[in-house]
């Protein structure tokens, strides 16, 4: 079992900039690809950024890419999304997710998930 809690979401203006991590707690999380999502309530969750395990892979959703960069701290069992030139459309709960094999874009392939943290971009 691997706990997850999300942080740093809050409300910021357009064009900038947050950053979220995810402490992990449990196994080790170093054994874990990690991944970022966001979904607004009623609708699927929607894949942004994944890493792996070793730290030498990345994937970005499109809608991010050059915008977004995930990152993480296996010493510190923790996840982070750096997220720059925000726009009001980037407006979500966002969720950091561990998967047990290799990194995938597919929300049902992740087996853990943190609670999620709001990300607000106003206009």
């Amino acid at each position: 079992q691997v706990q997850l809690v999300d942080s740093g979401g809050g409300l910021v203006q357009t064009g900038g900039s947050l950053r979220l991590s995810c402490a992990a707690s449990g196994r080790t999380f170093s054994n874990y690809a990690m991944g970022w999502f966001r979904q607004t309530p009623g609708t699927e969750r929607e894949f942004l950024a994944t890493i792996n395990l070793n730290v030498d892979q990345t994937y970005y959703a499109a809608s991010v890419k050059g915008r977004f960069t995930i990152t993480r701290d296996n010493a510190k069992n923790s996840l982070y999304l750096q997220m720059n030139s925000l726009k009001p459309e980037d407006t979500d709960i966002y969720y950091c997710a561990a998967s047990s094999g290799y990194i995938y874009t597919l929300p049902r392939l992740y087996n853990y998930w943190g609670q999620g943290t709001q990300v607000t971009v106003s206009s």
